[in-house]
């Protein structure tokens, strides 16, 4: 009887031990004003938790995706100067022009007058005459860089004399890709030499006189070349000390003195290679001085 008596009182105060426990817990939380609950349920893979920000778990995957965005970034940023190589290289191949032509050399020709040509010239440039056949004249067909850095076929009729003479400067001044902008027959302008010299175009024969007189030009013969004639004009002193350009507008150009592009000197390429050739320059001159004009005599 006394040892139940024991139990029953041990287990009142065990009762009591954890009522005090769980009361001094309840006072704690109360006083620390937290509302969070004692215990936490654990959060699902699928619930986010609301008082965090929401990122994207970094997966296996998300890592390869940044690594490769990283490698994109990197190869787009070496892309910028590997394509200004590339436009680099681009520009001096327009002006060389190589790649069009696999050899140069076949296009520097000579060959008579054809029907086709004559067609083309007859009553323009060419006239009926006692002073020039057609079988003096020769048809020639080069290359030249224009001045937008490409390489362009060129045309010229000359005189037989003179023909392998501008071929081989023709070919020198290509292979230095020496600038001449337009080179064609005058008779694109109907044989008027004013049009083709405002349009600078680079022109041989045309059987026409010297402008003011009645002396045939060594043009008529196919025995002078205007090279880019816009920036090289012919200036003409009359005898009331008035001057005159020629063609019309190149006044900007008399001004030997003045450095621009496309101006012959003595020292220019194409000077040096026509005078070695045995050609004479205008420039020398003293009225007019065609800054544009070499011409050959030969002998007859």
């Amino acid at each position: 009887m006394r040892n139940q008596n024991r139990t029953a009182q041990l287990v009142v105060i065990i009762i009591l031990i954890v009522s005090l426990l769980l009361l001094s817990v309840c006072i704690a939380i109360y006083a620390s004003g937290d509302d969070e609950p004692l215990f936490m349920t654990p959060m699902s893979e699928t619930q986010p938790n609301p008082n965090q920000e929401t990122t994207t778990p970094i997966t296996q995957e998300n890592m390869t995706q940044v690594s490769e965005n990283d490698n994109t970034a990197q190869q787009q940023t070496q892309t910028i100067p590997q394509t200004e190589q590339q436009a680099e290289s681009q520009t001096q191949e327009n002006m060389t022009q190589v790649s069009e032509f696999e050899n140069p050399q076949d296009y520097f020709t000579a060959s008579k007058i054809t029907d086709e040509i004559y067609n083309r010239i007859n009553g323009c440039s060419y006239v009926e005459n006692d002073d020039i056949a057609l079988d003096d004249l020769r048809y020639l067909q080069v290359l030249h860089i224009g001045f937008d850095g490409e390489t362009h076929i060129g045309e010229l009729i000359v005189n037989a004399a003179i023909a392998d003479d501008i071929l081989a400067i023709m070919k020198e001044l290509y292979d230095n890709q020496y600038p001449i902008e337009r080179m064609t027959l005058v008779d694109e302008y109907g044989g008027d030499d004013e049009l083709s010299m405002q349009a600078n175009n680079t022109s041989c024969f045309n059987y026409r006189t010297v402008e003011g007189s009645e002396n045939l030009s060594k043009h008529s013969y196919g025995l002078a070349i205007d090279i880019n004639p816009f920036y090289n004009p012919c200036i003409r002193t009359y005898a009331d000390g008035s001057s005159k350009s020629f063609p019309k507008g190149s006044d900007a150009y008399t001004d030997r003195s003045k450095d621009f592009p496309y101006k012959i000197d003595e020292n220019d390429l194409c000077y040096r290679l026509f005078t070695e050739h045995g050609f004479r320059w205008g420039g020398v001159w003293k009225n007019p001085k065609d800054y544009q004009h070499f011409d050959k005599k030969i002998k007859e």
